[in-house]
């Protein structure tokens, strides 16, 4: 499919429009996925009254479950979103509805086949994972699985339409908060480890019936036309995407299930409730990595290479300033914000820190991995990930029996470090895209400021509720304060004038008519022949 000529791409009104919609995604999603965040930190909070086993375990069973739903996927998840966003700037009615197709097919097949061999298998991966009382756990995790599978697809293909409103409503607001109820009320009734999983399996199906329907909703406005399938081009960019999230995705929970299998699940609970710390800090990563990954696939297939740049530099940007003080607050406070879990985490205090380091140096890096697969290079982003999860495993069997948990802390951040400097690299080097105008000199700034007074304040602060009451404050005006001192960007004032409600009021009716428009392109192309829409 060829690009569209110079004189077809989008003026420079239409591009600044795509940068503020991106925006306008980002904003809605850090919602969705604060939301989500916080429902993840009450649910280890709530296992946690049940003891560090039982968090251990149902750690485990979410690295099973996350693991293999991306085993499921065959890769797209990163395909549906590339191809459909692809699929409907070219108003190609046809290939749009063979890739939905196609992934939803194969996802819900391969899910259930996974399932299956799962549910067979669990004794003996209970034992595997030194716990016998695994076996229910897993089998749930089996039943959640074709559901958890095709919501990812399901929603991934939504964002081909540049919008963020399924993915968040119901990926990350809907499913984790009625999984946050279930679970709540199973455990009150007594029903423990395994009425939390229960819950867990019915908020993965409700969440596939919304997911379901999201998808068909938006596919109405598709002329049924008879569907073709570029199954070379989905196939080699799917298999390489998926070896890739793969690898991505085992990174972030391979050390669980190792800390399983070389410890117990006691480790497994301490070290989870550091790394909910943690991830509570770059929560802002992925909802503003969602928003741009649409959009950044629609600018390189349009040749819209400065816009592309300017957006990197903007998620980068607001990635890294967004989690800042977060990851002030828990350098400067982990034996404090660990109080909240009770006695028994002192021992992660270290982890919280070791982690926050890797993970500061992966939010300064932005999107870059999102930059090589929506620019075609998904064999290099594999290769990438491939050769870190294999860097990582080495380095967590040989850390962990010596240091056990703080082991398994090093291996992670040593691993973000390396990977996410070479994706920096390759992006530049390789795609010839750079984050424009990042400005990750002021935040780093802004955020040693904010320590420094943070460490002034220490002698005040004794448990997690004065974190909450005078740390995390300080932390927040002191960098806010310093980050307005050194000046606001143009781009970050046009964004946060469009985050407010009135201002988004005012536009949706622009939003609406460019829907229309975009739903008129492909009613028009009743053959799927694919033409370009300037």
């Amino acid at each position: 499919m060829s690009s569209p000529a110079p004189q077809e791409r989008l003026p420079r009104e239409a591009t600044t429009g795509t940068i503020e919609r991106m925006g306008r995604g980002g904003g809605l999603n850090i919602v969705g996925a604060l939301t989500n965040q916080a429902a993840m930190f009450a649910a280890i909070s709530v296992m946690a009254w049940l003891g560090q086993r039982q968090v251990g375990r149902y750690a485990t069973c979410l690295a099973l479950l996350a693991l293999l739903s991306l085993l499921s996927l065959a890769g797209f998840r990163s395909a549906l979103t590339r191809f459909v966003a692809m699929h409907v700037a070219d108003g190609d009615a046809a290939r749009l509805r063979g890739t939905v197709r196609l992934g939803l097919g194969l996802t819900l097949a391969g899910s259930v086949v996974v399932a299956l061999v799962l549910a067979l298998v669990a004794p003996w991966a209970a034992r595997r994972l030194n716990d016998p009382s695994l076996e229910t756990g897993i089998r749930l995790v089996a039943l959640a699985l074709p559901a958890s599978a095709f919501s990812d697809a399901a929603l991934s293909a939504t964002q081909g339409w540049r919008t963020q409103r399924p993915f968040t409503l119901i990926g990350r607001i809907f499913e984790p908060v009625l999984r946050l109820a279930l679970m709540t009320g199973a455990i009150l009734l007594g029903l423990g480890f395994e009425g939390a999983m229960a819950a867990l399996v019915v908020a993965a199906w409700a969440a596939a019936l919304l997911s379901a329907r999201a998808l068909a909703t938006r596919m109405s406005g598709t002329p049924r036309v008879r569907p073709l399938h570029d199954l070379r081009a989905i196939f080699s960019f799917s298999m390489v995407s998926w070896v890739s999230a793969l690898a991505a995705t085992g990174l972030i929970w391979v050390d669980t299930l190792l800390l399983g299998a070389l410890t117990d699940q006691r480790h497994v609970g301490s070290y989870n409730v550091a790394t909910r710390l943690v991830m509570l800090a770059v929560f802002v990563m992925a909802p503003i990595n969602a928003a741009f990954t649409p959009h950044m696939a629609h600018l390189l297939h349009r040749g819209e290479r400065a816009e592309a740049a300017r957006a990197y530099g903007t998620a980068s940007r607001w990635i890294l300033g967004l989690s800042m003080p977060a990851f002030v607050v828990l350098v400067v406070f982990p034996n404090q914000l660990l109080t909240y879990f009770g006695k028994g985490y002192a021992a992660a205090a270290a982890v919280t820190v070791i982690l926050a380091f890797g993970q500061l140096v992966s939010a300064a890096a932005g999107p870059c991995g999102t930059v090589l697969n929506m620019s075609g290079r998904v064999g290099l982003n594999m290769v990438d990930n491939v050769a870190v999860l294999v860097v990582n495993v080495v380095l967590n069997l040989v850390l962990i029996p010596r240091y056990g948990i703080v082991g398994a802390a090093v291996a992670w951040s040593a691993s973000l470090v390396a990977v996410n400097i070479a994706k920096v690299l390759q992006a530049y080097l390789v795609v010839g895209i750079r984050a424009a105008g990042a400005g990750i000199q002021r935040s780093l700034f802004a955020g040693g400021v904010a320590a420094a007074v943070a460490l002034l304040t220490e002698r005040w602060v004794s448990d997690w509720d004065d974190v909450v009451l005078i740390g995390a404050p300080t932390v927040l005006v002191v960098f806010c304060a310093v980050m307005v001192v050194l000046g606001v960007p143009a781009d970050d004032r046009a964004l946060m004038g469009r985050l407010l409600p009135g201002r988004v009021h005012r536009r949706s009716g622009a939003a609406d008519r460019a829907q229309r428009v975009a739903s008129a392109d492909l009613r028009t192309d009743t053959r799927g022949g694919g033409r370009h829409v300037a």
